[in-house]
């Protein structure tokens, strides 16, 4: 059932003291002063948002700042004029939760579209968002739009906005770096950053008020409200929702010393997500779509990862003599790197994921999906990609770059953050995956840019991966400039073996298609995120059929 869009909200930008037009009755809200130093917009400034779909719920979100707690009524209808109201009640807006509330709509109907709404004790009234259920039984097609990596400082989320002018998708997903914890000039610099965008406190995130602030920060964004006004949402954290590389005990980005216990910043990070994101509480969790797939939301940072290795420090132990560098290297390869005990998932959630693969196959799904954050096939740097590197390039470039040779030499990966860094880990994930027959689909985000690949296990065909590249935040492109993006993905293809085709030059989105007999992948391609535009520089299709685990590159 198609359904007509929500009226689209007048947002301001988040350092405009202009009066807020929210939502179709049109409630004047103005901004108010917050924690340190950022600015919050009163009453339901935010908008809309839901997620965690199933059968017969939704969770809802909104977040209500008065000058007390409020007692908040919603509604979900199946018009968008509310004549016929199937579910609603109230819930209270509280200081305590940043002003947040998550009602879940239970008893709806599936593979079905519902608005909802919010209102306020004294009449304001939210925007009116649109959400939907998940179906149940027979399936003929299913869609997903796949986003990840959104780091407002570089740019507009032309994506998002992309998404919601389509209007071709029924759930999005979003595969971490939501936000991004670093403070004004670090990460984009003074000279990458686009001028007015990065708005906002000034220092780096570290507590709870620093991570409410940011989550506003993003929130303010007309496109990114948009988006949560119109589909549901499943999100699974990745590193700067907390801080960068970061893991159970500590993040490479965290300094104990100065900002404090890991496990207090971790807390404070885990908190601002639940309150501000249409999150449930639980780490991982499955979703039933029909009978054509099974979803398995991962969490691979804050649970059970375990410190991810530094290449820096291993090509240290050899010195400065190439020899010893590669000797170090090999003997690294042969031991610390193998180490079984290593995971990003941890025991609990290994063992919940190789139980939901089986059983999602006995019942008769035809899809498992994987929605994760890292990319999970292996890839090595190209012995070629050092050619034409200048000595103009800042000096920590250019190690990085040489790292990546030698590793490559020595028969390793150059991201020890992503899967390759954890290879049993892998090893028993693609292998559960196998014992089950599992049709399984990787879905992952993070590196920024495109990747397709059909990943084996032992020798055996197990999986393929449609990894995302970014919203906003940037490439390979952006630091490897003496090498033309299409020479950078063919390298790219020629040197890693499960590696099907690469795409280094892009930002945008996924929008992936389920069928009972195909899975569809087009990767769509903004023209630009330095100015608002929602134009697309192409697109790029790439399928699998169901029980093949290969790649037909359209």
């Amino acid at each position: 059932m198609k359904t007509e869009l929500p009226v689209a909200a007048r947002i301001p930008q988040l350092d405009r003291r202009t009066l807020f037009r929210n939502g179709l009755l049109g409630a004047g809200l103005t901004a108010m002063p917050g924690v340190t130093g950022a600015k919050t917009l009163s009453g339901f400034g935010y908008g809309v948002a839901s997620g965690e779909p199933s059968a017969d719920t939704v969770l809802l979100w909104t977040r209500f700042q008065a000058a007390q707690d409020s007692v908040l009524e919603w509604e979900a209808s199946l018009n968008a004029n509310f004549a016929n109201v199937v579910a609603g009640g109230t819930i209270t807006a509280r200081a305590e939760n940043d002003w947040c509330v998550k009602p879940v709509a239970r008893g709806l109907q599936p593979d079905s579209w519902y608005y909802f709404r919010f209102v306020a004790p004294d009449g304001q009234t939210s925007q009116i968002g649109r959400t939907r259920t998940l179906p149940q039984g027979p399936t003929s097609r299913f869609r997903l739009a796949v986003v990840g990596c959104s780091n407002i400082g570089f740019g507009w989320f032309n994506a998002y906005a992309h998404i919601a002018e389509a209007d071709d998708t029924d759930l999005v997903l979003h595969t971490g770096d939501y936000i991004y914890e670093y403070g004004r000039g670090v990460y984009p610099t003074k000279e990458q950053k686009l001028p007015g965008r990065m708005r906002g406190i000034d220092s780096e995130i570290i507590a709870l008020a620093d991570y409410r602030a940011r989550y506003a920060q993003y929130r303010s964004d007309p496109d990114l409200q948009r988006l949560h006004q119109l589909f549901p949402m499943l999100h699974v954290p990745d590193d700067h929702e907390s801080a960068n590389d970061s893991y159970r005990d500590g993040a490479q980005n965290h300094q104990p010393d100065t900002e404090g216990p890991w496990d207090a910043r971790k807390r404070a990070s885990v908190r601002a997500n639940r309150e501000w994101m249409p999150v449930s509480d639980e780490p991982w969790a499955a979703y039933e779509i029909g009978d054509l797939a099974t979803l398995f939301r991962l969490e691979t940072r804050l649970e059970g990862r375990t410190k991810p290795f530094d290449l820096r420090e291993i090509i240290g132990r050899g010195g400065k003599d190439p020899g010893k560098i590669l000797a170090a290297l090999q003997a690294f390869e042969n031991d610390e790197w193998r180490e079984a005990s290593r995971t990003l998932m941890g025991d609990v959630q290994e063992s919940w994921l190789a139980d939901g693969l089986k059983a999602s196959r006995e019942d008769g799904k035809v899809w498992q999906i994987l929605l994760q954050q890292t990319v999970m096939t292996s890839l090595k740097s190209s012995p070629d990609i050092a050619n034409g590197m200048t000595d103009a390039l800042p000096e920590f470039i250019r190690n990085r770059i040489l790292g990546g040779v030698l590793t490559s030499m020595a028969g390793l990966p150059f991201n020890m953050d992503a899967w390759d860094g954890y290879p049993a880990a892998r090893e028993r994930l693609l292998k559960s995956a196998q014992e089950a027959d599992a049709n399984l689909i990787v879905l992952a985000g993070d590196s920024h840019n495109g990747w397709a690949s059909e990943l084996a296990n032992m020798g055996a065909p197990a999986a393929i991966e449609f990894a995302g590249h970014s919203v906003s935040s940037p490439g390979m492109e952006a630091f490897l400039t003496w090498i033309k993006p299409e020479d950078m993905a063919a390298q790219s293809v020629q040197t890693n073996e499960q590696l099907k085709w690469a795409n280094t030059k892009h930002r945008g989105y996924m929008s992936v298609e389920l069928t009972p007999t195909k899975a569809t992948s087009e990767y769509r391609f903004l023209e630009t995120v330095r100015a608002k535009s929602t134009g697309l520089a192409g697109t790029q299709r790439i399928s699998s059929d169901a029980g093949s685990h290969a790649l037909d590159i359209g």
